[in-house]
């Protein structure tokens, strides 16, 4: 079952549970689907990958208005953000840990003979293709910047 049926199914399920928090998420959520949709016209589906792009979107944009919030002295509406991350983060492949993307790291190293911090960009694009949204970027490039550094 692909993301946007699952996502319609799992909104029925909140319904019936009156979930109050899941629900408005899943309902924004179909809500960006079918934006998605019309935007990319009528005669092709959403692929996998463009449902999952679009759930990282709205991850990053809810993480960006948490910190805003925090910053602005408003943790109450900071809180809200970080629990819809949460319900979002569900639908999207299990995240890299720091051992995992260490392994990357090097291995993308190795691949794109690296061997000096000017070398970021060479190691970044090797590395954003293997990690492909299993982990934030900005991780990524404190991970990278690590390892050119320690050379």
């Amino acid at each position: 079952m692909g993301l946007v049926a699952t996502v319609a199914a799992d909104l029925l399920v909140a319904m019936k549970a009156r979930d109050e928090l899941k629900l408005s998420v899943l309902r924004m959520l179909k809500a960006e689907f079918q934006k998605a949709q019309a935007d990319k016209g009528r005669a092709s589906a959403l692929t996998e990958e463009e449902t999952l792009a679009l759930v990282r979107r709205l991850v990053k944009q809810r993480r960006d208005a948490a910190e805003q919030y925090e910053a602005a002295g408003a943790s109450e509406r900071a809180k809200e953000e970080l629990s819809e991350i949460v319900v979002l983060e569900s639908y999207l492949p299990a995240q890299l840990d720091d051992e995992e993307l260490d392994a990357l790291v090097r291995s993308a190293a190795e691949k794109a003979a690296v061997s000096s911090p000017k070398d970021m960009g060479k190691l970044m694009s090797a590395l954003m293709g293997m990690v492909a949204g299993r982990a934030d970027g900005k991780r990524v490039k404190e991970k990278a910047t690590a390892y050119l550094s320690s050379l």
